[in-house]
Protein backbone atom coordinates (compact mmCIF):
# COMPACT_ATOMS: atom_id res chain seq x y z
CA UNK A 1 0.00 0.00 0.00
CA UNK A 2 0.84 3.63 -0.24
CA UNK A 3 1.39 5.34 2.21
CA UNK A 4 2.87 9.31 3.60
CA UNK A 5 5.68 8.88 6.05
CA UNK A 6 7.47 10.97 8.31
CA UNK A 7 11.17 9.66 9.38
CA UNK A 8 12.30 12.68 11.07
CA UNK A 9 10.67 15.48 13.03
CA UNK A 10 11.12 18.21 11.16
CA UNK A 11 7.66 19.48 9.53
CA UNK A 12 5.93 18.67 6.32
CA UNK A 13 8.15 19.34 3.68
CA UNK A 14 10.06 16.29 4.81
CA UNK A 15 7.17 14.00 4.80
CA UNK A 16 7.46 11.20 1.26
CA UNK A 17 5.06 9.08 -0.07
CA UNK A 18 6.41 5.25 0.33
CA UNK A 19 5.11 1.98 -0.13
CA UNK A 20 4.48 -0.09 3.14
CA UNK A 21 3.58 -3.55 3.81
CA UNK A 22 -0.23 -3.21 5.00
CA UNK A 23 -0.38 -4.65 8.97
CA UNK A 24 -3.24 -7.44 9.88
CA UNK A 25 -5.90 -6.32 12.77
CA UNK A 26 -5.30 -7.52 16.20
CA UNK A 27 -8.00 -8.05 18.43
CA UNK A 28 -11.29 -5.66 18.36
CA UNK A 29 -9.81 -3.56 15.46
CA UNK A 30 -9.96 -3.39 11.69
CA UNK A 31 -8.29 -3.27 8.60
CA UNK A 32 -9.68 -0.27 6.95
CA UNK A 33 -9.87 0.49 2.81
CA UNK A 34 -9.15 4.30 3.02
CA UNK A 35 -11.08 6.42 0.82
CA UNK A 36 -10.37 9.86 2.23
CA UNK A 37 -8.76 11.39 5.15
CA UNK A 38 -9.51 14.06 6.91
CA UNK A 39 -6.61 17.49 6.96
CA UNK A 40 -5.67 19.07 10.33
CA UNK A 41 -3.25 21.80 11.92
CA UNK A 42 -2.29 19.52 14.33
CA UNK A 43 -0.93 16.92 11.82
CA UNK A 44 1.55 19.36 10.91
CA UNK A 45 2.69 19.29 14.79
CA UNK A 46 3.01 15.94 14.88
CA UNK A 47 4.97 15.84 12.35
CA UNK A 48 7.39 18.62 14.33
CA UNK A 49 7.71 16.39 17.33
CA UNK A 50 5.11 18.93 19.01
CA UNK A 51 1.78 16.94 19.48
CA UNK A 52 0.50 16.53 22.85
CA UNK A 53 0.58 12.45 22.26
CA UNK A 54 3.71 12.25 19.79
CA UNK A 55 4.49 8.59 18.19
CA UNK A 56 7.99 7.88 17.58
CA UNK A 57 9.25 8.27 14.05
CA UNK A 58 8.73 6.50 11.28
CA UNK A 59 4.98 6.67 11.24
CA UNK A 60 2.22 7.72 8.91
CA UNK A 61 0.05 11.13 10.04
CA UNK A 62 -3.75 11.64 9.91
CA UNK A 63 -6.00 11.41 12.64
CA UNK A 64 -9.63 10.90 10.71
CA UNK A 65 -10.79 8.90 7.79
CA UNK A 66 -13.09 7.64 5.82
CA UNK A 67 -13.17 3.94 4.01
CA UNK A 68 -14.71 0.40 4.09
CA UNK A 69 -13.93 -2.61 6.32
CA UNK A 70 -11.15 -5.08 4.58
CA UNK A 71 -10.56 -7.43 7.55
CA UNK A 72 -12.07 -7.60 10.80
CA UNK A 73 -9.48 -8.61 14.04
CA UNK A 74 -10.55 -10.92 16.64
CA UNK A 75 -13.85 -10.33 19.50
CA UNK A 76 -15.20 -7.80 16.57
CA UNK A 77 -19.11 -7.32 16.90
CA UNK A 78 -21.61 -5.27 15.29
CA UNK A 79 -18.61 -4.28 12.20
CA UNK A 80 -18.81 -6.71 8.46
CA UNK A 81 -16.39 -6.77 5.81
CA UNK A 82 -17.62 -4.30 3.39
CA UNK A 83 -19.28 -1.93 5.69
CA UNK A 84 -18.79 2.06 5.30
CA UNK A 85 -17.45 3.33 8.22
CA UNK A 86 -15.74 6.65 9.88
CA UNK A 87 -12.51 6.22 12.09
CA UNK A 88 -10.74 7.83 14.62
CA UNK A 89 -7.25 7.17 14.45
CA UNK A 90 -3.85 7.85 16.40
CA UNK A 91 -2.45 8.46 13.10
CA UNK A 92 -1.81 6.14 10.06
CA UNK A 93 -4.77 7.90 7.64
CA UNK A 94 -2.70 9.57 5.23
CA UNK A 95 -2.62 6.02 3.57
CA UNK A 96 -4.41 3.39 1.41
CA UNK A 97 -4.72 1.31 4.32
CA UNK A 98 -4.70 1.70 7.85
CA UNK A 99 -5.65 -0.37 11.25
CA UNK A 100 -8.26 0.77 14.38
CA UNK A 101 -10.04 -0.08 17.03
CA UNK A 102 -13.30 -0.44 16.75
CA UNK A 103 -13.73 2.09 19.91
CA UNK A 104 -13.02 4.38 17.83
CA UNK A 105 -14.84 3.45 14.51
CA UNK A 106 -18.90 4.51 13.89
CA UNK A 107 -21.12 3.36 10.94
CA UNK A 108 -21.31 5.68 8.41
CA UNK A 109 -24.03 6.12 6.23
CA UNK A 110 -24.64 5.40 2.86
CA UNK A 111 -25.69 8.90 1.89
CA UNK A 112 -22.39 10.38 2.88
CA UNK A 113 -19.81 11.00 0.46
CA UNK A 114 -16.19 9.67 1.36
CA UNK A 115 -14.99 13.32 1.42
CA UNK A 116 -17.68 14.35 4.32
CA UNK A 117 -17.02 11.60 6.30
CA UNK A 118 -13.54 11.96 6.44
CA UNK A 119 -14.07 15.82 6.87
CA UNK A 120 -16.75 15.06 9.55
CA UNK A 121 -15.19 13.15 13.04
CA UNK A 122 -12.22 15.86 14.49
CA UNK A 123 -13.90 19.34 13.66
CA UNK A 124 -17.77 18.61 14.26
CA UNK A 125 -16.43 16.31 17.26
CA UNK A 126 -14.34 19.24 18.50
CA UNK A 127 -17.01 21.69 18.32
CA UNK A 128 -20.05 19.66 19.36
CA UNK A 129 -18.14 18.28 22.73
CA UNK A 130 -16.76 21.36 23.28
CA UNK A 131 -20.25 23.27 23.34
CA UNK A 132 -22.53 20.64 24.49
CA UNK A 133 -20.30 18.94 26.62
CA UNK A 134 -18.28 21.14 27.91
CA UNK A 135 -19.29 24.46 27.95
CA UNK A 136 -23.44 23.56 28.65
CA UNK A 137 -24.41 25.96 25.59
CA UNK A 138 -27.98 26.71 26.19
CA UNK A 139 -30.95 27.85 23.51
CA UNK A 140 -31.31 31.62 23.79
CA UNK A 141 -27.30 32.10 24.76
CA UNK A 142 -25.13 34.11 22.74
CA UNK A 143 -21.98 32.29 21.30
CA UNK A 144 -19.10 33.78 19.86
CA UNK A 145 -16.64 32.00 17.74
CA UNK A 146 -13.72 33.29 16.86
CA UNK A 147 -11.65 32.24 13.47
CA UNK A 148 -15.08 31.22 12.23
CA UNK A 149 -14.28 30.40 8.51
CA UNK A 150 -11.25 27.86 9.56
CA UNK A 151 -12.04 24.36 10.24
CA UNK A 152 -13.19 24.36 13.39
CA UNK A 153 -14.69 27.63 14.07
CA UNK A 154 -16.76 26.81 10.63
CA UNK A 155 -18.33 23.84 12.38
CA UNK A 156 -19.20 25.96 15.85
CA UNK A 157 -20.95 28.02 13.80
CA UNK A 158 -23.30 25.48 12.36
CA UNK A 159 -23.56 23.48 16.09
CA UNK A 160 -24.06 26.57 17.84
CA UNK A 161 -26.72 27.85 15.27
CA UNK A 162 -28.43 24.09 15.40
CA UNK A 163 -28.73 24.58 19.57
CA UNK A 164 -30.66 27.70 19.19
CA UNK A 165 -27.90 29.98 20.44
CA UNK A 166 -27.14 33.10 18.99
CA UNK A 167 -23.96 33.28 16.95
CA UNK A 168 -21.74 35.78 16.73
CA UNK A 169 -18.90 34.85 13.76
CA UNK A 170 -15.49 36.82 14.33
CA UNK A 171 -12.65 36.63 11.43
CA UNK A 172 -10.42 38.29 9.75
CA UNK A 173 -12.03 39.28 5.88
CA UNK A 174 -15.24 40.04 4.94
CA UNK A 175 -14.84 36.54 2.82
CA UNK A 176 -14.70 34.74 5.23
CA UNK A 177 -17.78 35.86 7.33
CA UNK A 178 -19.69 35.80 4.12
CA UNK A 179 -18.85 32.02 4.43
CA UNK A 180 -19.69 31.90 8.28
CA UNK A 181 -22.78 33.63 7.44
CA UNK A 182 -24.02 31.20 5.21
CA UNK A 183 -23.37 28.42 7.78
CA UNK A 184 -25.88 30.05 10.40
CA UNK A 185 -23.98 32.92 11.81
CA UNK A 186 -26.80 35.75 13.04
CA UNK A 187 -24.04 38.46 13.37
CA UNK A 188 -20.55 39.49 11.52
CA UNK A 189 -17.23 41.23 13.12
CA UNK A 190 -14.43 41.32 10.82
CA UNK A 191 -11.52 41.56 13.23
CA UNK A 192 -9.01 43.37 11.08
CA UNK A 193 -11.03 46.26 11.25
CA UNK A 194 -13.34 46.31 14.48
CA UNK A 195 -12.93 46.79 17.44
CA UNK A 196 -13.35 43.09 18.95
CA UNK A 197 -14.25 43.77 22.49
CA UNK A 198 -16.65 47.15 21.50
CA UNK A 199 -18.48 45.17 18.96
CA UNK A 200 -19.19 41.89 20.86
CA UNK A 201 -20.39 44.49 23.94
CA UNK A 202 -22.70 46.47 21.24
CA UNK A 203 -24.14 43.29 19.77
CA UNK A 204 -25.19 41.97 23.55
CA UNK A 205 -26.24 45.64 24.99
CA UNK A 206 -23.69 45.65 27.08
CA UNK A 207 -23.63 42.05 28.72
CA UNK A 208 -21.55 40.30 26.91
CA UNK A 209 -20.96 37.10 25.73
CA UNK A 210 -22.06 33.56 27.45
CA UNK A 211 -19.79 31.57 25.33
CA UNK A 212 -16.92 31.86 24.04
CA UNK A 213 -15.38 29.39 21.32
CA UNK A 214 -11.53 30.47 21.11
CA UNK A 215 -9.19 28.74 18.37
CA UNK A 216 -6.88 31.25 17.96
CA UNK A 217 -5.66 32.51 21.55
CA UNK A 218 -3.84 35.89 21.13
CA UNK A 219 -5.33 39.12 20.68
CA UNK A 220 -9.08 37.12 20.42
CA UNK A 221 -8.55 35.30 23.76
CA UNK A 222 -7.41 38.47 25.63
CA UNK A 223 -10.75 40.71 23.74
CA UNK A 224 -12.72 37.37 25.17
CA UNK A 225 -11.86 37.99 28.94
CA UNK A 226 -13.02 41.84 28.63
CA UNK A 227 -15.94 40.87 26.48
CA UNK A 228 -17.69 37.98 28.72
CA UNK A 229 -20.96 37.77 30.19
CA UNK A 230 -21.59 37.33 33.90
CA UNK A 231 -21.14 33.13 34.41
CA UNK A 232 -19.66 33.08 31.17
CA UNK A 233 -17.50 30.18 29.51
CA UNK A 234 -14.53 30.41 27.72
CA UNK A 235 -13.33 27.61 25.75
CA UNK A 236 -9.75 27.07 24.86
CA UNK A 237 -9.31 25.31 21.65
CA UNK A 238 -6.24 25.57 20.36
CA UNK A 239 -3.69 28.96 19.31
CA UNK A 240 -3.55 29.38 15.76
CA UNK A 241 -2.21 32.56 16.13
CA UNK A 242 0.89 30.97 17.90
CA UNK A 243 0.44 33.56 21.01
CA UNK A 244 -0.80 30.99 23.73
CA UNK A 245 -2.00 33.61 26.43
CA UNK A 246 -1.65 33.55 29.64
CA UNK A 247 -4.64 34.45 32.22
CA UNK A 248 -4.66 36.73 34.76
CA UNK A 249 -6.70 34.75 37.70
CA UNK A 250 -7.96 37.40 39.17
CA UNK A 251 -10.19 38.67 35.97
CA UNK A 252 -11.81 35.48 36.38
CA UNK A 253 -13.23 35.72 39.65
CA UNK A 254 -14.95 39.27 38.75
CA UNK A 255 -17.62 37.99 36.84
CA UNK A 256 -17.34 34.41 38.10
CA UNK A 257 -15.77 33.17 34.47
CA UNK A 258 -15.44 29.49 33.68
CA UNK A 259 -12.23 29.03 31.15
CA UNK A 260 -12.42 25.53 29.88
CA UNK A 261 -10.13 23.20 27.89
CA UNK A 262 -10.90 21.16 25.30
CA UNK A 263 -8.24 18.08 24.15
CA UNK A 264 -10.83 16.18 21.61
CA UNK A 265 -8.56 13.42 21.39
CA UNK A 266 -8.57 12.77 24.68
CA UNK A 267 -11.82 11.25 24.47
CA UNK A 268 -11.04 9.40 21.88
CA UNK A 269 -8.10 7.48 24.92
CA UNK A 270 -9.96 8.24 28.46
CA UNK A 271 -13.75 8.26 27.49
CA UNK A 272 -15.01 6.89 23.96
CA UNK A 273 -18.19 6.83 25.06
CA UNK A 274 -18.45 10.73 24.93
CA UNK A 275 -16.96 10.80 21.28
CA UNK A 276 -18.89 7.64 19.89
CA UNK A 277 -22.32 9.45 21.23
CA UNK A 278 -21.39 12.85 19.82
CA UNK A 279 -20.68 11.48 16.69
CA UNK A 280 -23.76 9.52 16.30
CA UNK A 281 -25.80 12.75 17.16
CA UNK A 282 -23.76 14.63 14.55
CA UNK A 283 -24.72 11.81 12.28
CA UNK A 284 -28.40 12.44 12.77
CA UNK A 285 -28.32 16.33 12.23
CA UNK A 286 -26.35 15.45 8.90
CA UNK A 287 -28.81 12.50 7.83
CA UNK A 288 -31.77 15.56 8.30
CA UNK A 289 -29.98 18.34 6.72
CA UNK A 290 -29.18 20.41 9.70
CA UNK A 291 -25.26 20.08 9.33
CA UNK A 292 -23.28 19.83 6.34
CA UNK A 293 -19.22 19.91 5.75
CA UNK A 294 -17.53 22.48 4.23
CA UNK A 295 -14.65 21.00 1.99
CA UNK A 296 -12.97 23.85 0.44
CA UNK A 297 -10.47 21.69 -1.58
CA UNK A 298 -9.21 17.83 -2.13
CA UNK A 299 -5.98 16.67 -2.55
CA UNK A 300 -4.68 12.87 -4.20
CA UNK A 301 -2.26 11.48 -1.93
CA UNK A 302 0.34 11.90 -3.56
CA UNK A 303 -0.16 15.87 -2.91
CA UNK A 304 -0.78 15.13 0.89
CA UNK A 305 2.31 18.19 1.55
CA UNK A 306 0.54 20.62 -0.42
CA UNK A 307 -2.88 19.91 1.40
CA UNK A 308 -0.90 20.30 4.78
CA UNK A 309 0.32 23.42 3.93
CA UNK A 310 -2.92 25.13 2.74
CA UNK A 311 -3.95 24.19 6.27
CA UNK A 312 -1.09 25.25 8.00
CA UNK A 313 -0.59 28.48 6.13
CA UNK A 314 -4.38 29.43 6.85
CA UNK A 315 -5.20 29.40 3.10
CA UNK A 316 -8.29 26.89 3.47
CA UNK A 317 -11.47 27.57 4.74
CA UNK A 318 -13.67 25.20 6.28
CA UNK A 319 -12.11 21.59 5.72
CA UNK A 320 -9.14 19.90 3.40
CA UNK A 321 -9.13 16.45 2.53
CA UNK A 322 -7.10 13.95 0.73
CA UNK A 323 -8.67 11.37 -1.42
CA UNK A 324 -7.00 8.26 -1.90
CA UNK A 325 -8.77 6.85 -4.80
Amino acid sequence: MRAIVCRELTGPDHLRLEELTPAHPGPQQLRIRVRACGVNFADSLITRGKYQKQPAPPFVPGFEIAGEVLEAGSGVAGFAVGERVIAITPCGGYAEQVVADVTRCVHMPEAMSWAHGAAFPVVFGTSHVALAHRARLRAGEVLVVHGAAGGVGLTAVTIGRQMGATVIATASSAQKLALAQTHGAHHLIDTSREDLRARIKELTDGRGADVIYDPVGGDAFAASLRSIAFEGRILIIGFASGDVPQIPANHLLVKNVDVIGLNWPAYVELNPQVMTASLQTLIDWYLCGAIQPHVSATYPLQQAVTALKQVVERKSTGKVVICTD
